[in-house]
């Protein structure tokens, strides 16, 4: 089903061995120093336990980064210094280089042998080192790692494809003052020289390895989760999250089957952080965004605990297949949250996804290349580059009618436990996905399911444009009716100011109102005044500090040109880095009038210093296209 070991799958985004070698275990030896404003610098060694595959290979090619500095390639041994070995970088891709080191003599198949390599680095794009002022507190900098999707090449030298999976360790000094996390199923520290040991006991792809270093403290909120943060926010985590974790994950198990990973963590992050979650195992790095206060939030969890089963145990192989990933992680996360919240309030939820997959499709055009599950990632094209909103909701669409054709939630349910126990700590292309789906209902491959005309599993993969199929969402219509013909009152030439008073939103909840947004949204511009009426009509949304409603109130905002408000658009940006939040906005602006594209320059000029790398490129691009483009 999955590739056996010895075949691995094509990846283009990769230069390293994978054909010719298997990773077992990965060490990391790391000091980590802070240095002057700017970025710091990381510095010791990585060993690679590896095993030879096939007869003869003699030269071995690592994914490395050319702000990672190699000085020194040694073959250990056990009992003497390590053999010295040549070794080179070569170009690859912008987002990476080639790392080959020479073997002395060709190795016979099943051989094993370890490298230790000594390097250093601190400026590349997977590490992000922030000055104390771009932190909550203000007092102490701050390094975290992103490593999706292959970022992670400037953190240390590995196989970088997801198509490989191993164990790995690490010990990471770090200044006294500070504390280090990782995603570890185990951790202790050394007091004597404030240094951190983490072991990973389960086999995971090298982009799921995460490091955050800072002034950092933890708070226990559950039997196996603990949420950290700088000590200025530890009381909101702790008051926000407790108990709700545990039971998000009572439900994950009941569904999908045992939790294999130990803890479950929540680390708070940096404002800039440009996520609103990164599933690293064992600890999710999370945007602050999600400390409303009024805990509104706290569901947006359960799509990274939802990754626990989809995404960090089965993963895409290569990621042409990220939908692999995350259209069973949404169709999960909606999953427990029927459990838990009811199917009205999800299918509500799930609407205003498949609002912006109808708004990606709609700037993109339907038949975008980018607008099919599996994508063709040509050599040298980032990965990161191809993402969008298709591989998470017509992902979801498309395992959506996968239940559809079962017919029987329960066994479909059964069918995710079992395809998670077939393929846990294992790769896998679409192919073995849908193979397996239809060998465990044997009736449905017997009726020919995967070539039903229109609905061909071949046309759901590779071809571009909107869903074949869309699930049904009829159970929120008692949610989203009021919130539409709300939105129609407001729409309307002449304001019913009676009528609409007559809508009491006190009681809707965050997806409800996010509903009525988007409806708003879709109705810009409204007719004169009527922005600065709904702003003092609903304070509760114009004022809010969940940063849902933040973001479509500055897009109604800018759509409307409502320059009184352009301030709540700017605090917003300054606020926060999330890529989410962040690019729309640019895009509202850029495509705006000519006071918005002066906020968009303006606003980027003062954040780019707090926003990651990649956010800093996509606003950019942004702010050199064609104004009033897209």
């Amino acid at each position: 089903m999955a590739a056996p070991v010895g075949r691995r799958v094509p990846d283009v985004a990769s230069a390293c061995s994978a054909e010719s070698f298997e990773l077992r275990h990965l060490h990391l030896a790391l000091r980590v120093a802070f240095g002057p404003p700017g970025p710091g610098q990381l510095e010791g060694a990585a060993r690679l336990e590896l095993r030879c595959l096939r007869d003869g290979a003699a030269e071995l090619s690592l994914d490395s980064h050319p702000s990672l500095a190699v000085s020194r390639v040694g073959l250990a041994a056990p009992d003497r210094d390590a053999r010295p070995l040549r070794f080179e970088s070569r170009p690859f891709a912008s987002y990476g280089s080639a790392l080959h080191v020479f073997l002395p003599e060709p190795l016979r198949a099943g051989e094993c042998l370890a490298l230790d390599i000594a390097y250093s680095t601190g400026g590349g794009p997977g590490m992000s080192w922030l000055d104390s002022f771009q932190t909550a507190l203000e007092e102490k900098p701050f390094l975290y790692t992103s490593g999706f999707p292959v970022l992670n090449r400037s953190f240390f030298p590995s196989f970088h494809t997801p198509a490989i999976k191993s164990t790995c360790s690490a010990n990471i000094q770090v200044p006294e003052g500070f504390t280090a996390v990782m995603s570890a199923t185990t951790w202790e520290k050394q007091e004597k020289d404030n240094t951190f040991i983490f072991k990973m006991s389960q086999p995971i792809p090298s982009y799921l390895i995460a490091l955050a270093v800072g002034d950092i403290v933890s708070a226990e909120v559950g039997p196996r989760s603990r949420v950290w943060a700088e000590p200025c926010l530890i009381e909101a985590a702790k008051k926000e999250y407790d108990g709700v974790i545990e039971e998000f994950l009572v439900v994950g198990e009941k569904l999908f089957g045992p939790y294999v990973w130990g803890r479950y963590d929540i680390l708070f992050m940096p404002p800039s952080f440009p996520f609103g979650g990164m599933e690293n195992p064992c600890i999710t790095f999370v945007t602050p965004c999600l400390l409303a206060g009024d805990r509104s939030l706290v569901d947006v969890i359960i799509h990274e605990i939802s990754h626990s089963w989809f995404g960090n145990l089965v993963t895409n192989a290569n990621w042409g297949e990220f939908w692999l990933n995350e259209g069973f992680t949404m169709y999960a996360q909606r999953r427990i949250s029927t459990l838990v919240y009811g199917a009205a309030y999800t299918c509500l939820e799930a609407a205003t996804g498949r609002a912006l997959l109808r708004q990606h499709m709609d700037n993109t055009g339907e038949d975008h290349p980018l607008n099919k599950l599996r994508v063709k990632i040509e050599p040298g094209v980032n990965p990161d580059d191809t993402y969008n909103e298709t591989p998470y909701e017509k992902g979801y669409c498309f395992v959506s009618y996968l239940a559809h054709l079962v017919g029987d939630q329960s066994k479909f349910d059964a069918f995710l436990q079992a395809y998670v126990n077939q393929f846990k700590f294992q790769s896998i292309m679409a192919d073995s996905a849908l193979e397996f789906f239809l060998e465990y209902f044997p009736e449905l491959k017997k009726k020919g399911v995967a070539t039903i005309p229109g609905f061909e599993f071949d046309r759901w993969l590779n071809t571009p444009g909107w869903p074949p199929y869309l699930p049904d969402l009829s159970p929120g219509e008692r949610l989203m009716k009021p919130a539409e013909e709300l939105a129609e009152l407001w729409a309307a030439s002449s304001l019913n100011m009676e009528a609409i008073k007559a809508v009491d939103i006190s009681a809707w909840k965050t997806y409800q109102l996010v509903f009525f947004l988007d409806k708003i949204l879709q109705k810009s511009p409204l007719p004169d005044t009527s922005v600065a009426k709904l702003s003092e009509m609903y304070p509760k949304i114009s004022k809010a500090q969940n940063a849902e409603l933040r973001l479509r109130w500055c897009q109604i905002v800018l759509k409307n040109n409502h320059e009184p408000e352009f301030g709540k658009v700017k605090d917003f940006l300054h606020s926060q880095g999330k890529q989410k939040y962040t690019l729309p906005i640019y895009r509202a602006m850029w495509s705006g009038s000519e006071s918005a594209r002066a906020l968009a320059v303006e606003t980027f000029s003062a954040t780019a210093p707090q926003l990651h790398v990649n956010v800093q490129s996509y606003v950019k691009k942004i702010l050199a296209s064609e104004p009033g483009g897209t």
